[in-house]
């Protein structure tokens, strides 16, 4: 057995996080020689910090982390990542669709040949549009977007200490520390684990969101995207030409009937829709040198508390990092 830090994101989380605590603290002693559950609650506007300090209060092995407002998933799995004290760690969700019964299964997956392991659902958990959605964003970011085992991520991970290293060059609010991991490790396996369904609640995670996540993953972390606005470019040109050749062979063949309105009318609209969509492409890229320019932090930490003793803190997410 090892040693393992359980890192889980809160956000509006208060009736899921006494139930998820006491299961981890039921599962955890006879998996790990040593461990601890940190809970990053993130900015959550009810009442998840106040339940996390009296878990903390109740139980020694659990620590609570409140950032200074809402930043995101992958940037509470960096402040609680960096703030770990394990060799091993393990990231679920708190909404209970990750059984902390499962963890078990995942650290001994996590052999000698492995640097992080997957926990990969048996069976569609989030609905079938949903579902979908997130097996056709992991399939493309498998191997077109450098991310050779994108198929195979998911929330429910565990991996080794050192992986966080890949996170000093993180910066900014557009995180994703499975691309970041996969820059750092071709040692990535799986393991089959059984999911549960929501019991509480309903997933934060709206579509509008979800849309975005996929726009941040593909043009925040490749290059690919801007190739394919040269390749988009190419044909829209390709196909110019061959309107063009169309038209003199029309022209010079003798035929007046042709008005010409329809087609020019259509040219414009292709090449229009083409510049347009390089122009928001290459927006996008601009955008976000942008926003790491104006320096935005990836967290800050505003009270830590451990063990019932609150421990206010201003600390800013950077390449440095915090650890306690």
């Amino acid at each position: 057995m090892t040693n393992v830090s359980v890192v889980i994101p809160c956000y509006r989380s208060a009736r899921t996080l006494p139930a998820l605590v006491e299961r981890l603290l039921a599962v955890l002693p006879a998996a790990a020689n040593l461990f601890e559950v940190v809970l990053v609650v993130d900015g959550s506007p009810d009442d998840t910090w106040e339940v996390a300090q009296g878990l903390v209060e109740r139980h020694d092995s659990v620590r609570a982390v409140l950032l200074a407002r809402n930043y995101g998933q992958h940037n509470a799995l960096v402040a609680g990542i960096r703030c770990a004290r394990y060799e091993v760690m393990v990231t679920m969700d708190d909404d209970l669709q990750h059984p902390p019964e499962e963890i078990p299964r995942l650290l001994a997956g996590l052999g000698p040949d492995l640097d992080i392991v997957y926990g990969v659902p048996s069976g569609g958990t989030h609905g079938r549009i949903r579902d979908f959605a997130s097996k056709s964003l992991k399939s493309g970011l498998s191997g077109r977007f450098g991310a050779e085992n994108g198929a195979d991520i998911s929330a429910f991970r565990a991996f080794r200490s050192f992986l966080r290293e890949s996170l000093d060059g993180v910066g900014g609010p557009h995180t994703q520390i499975d691309i970041a991991f996969s820059w750092a490790t071709t040692r990535v396996g799986t393991v089959e684990v059984r999911m549960q369904s929501r019991l509480v609640g309903r997933s934060n995670y709206t579509p509008a969101m979800l849309v975005r996540h996929a726009i941040g993953v593909f043009v925040g972390y490749s290059t690919l995207p801007l190739r394919l606005v040269t390749y988009f470019g190419l044909l829209t040109g390709a196909f110019g030409i061959v309107l063009l050749t169309v038209f003199l062979w029309t022209y010079w063949s003798g035929d007046s009937t042709v008005k010409g309105f329809t087609s020019t009318a259509s040219m414009i609209a292709l090449f229009a829709s083409a510049q347009m969509i390089a122009l928001g492409i290459i927006g996008e890229y601009l955008g976000r040198i942008h926003v790491e320019r104006m320096g935005r932090p990836t967290y800050i930490v505003r009270t830590r508390v451990e063990s019932g003793a609150a421990q206010p803190m201003t600390v800013t997410g950077g390449p440095e990092g915090w650890s306690a």
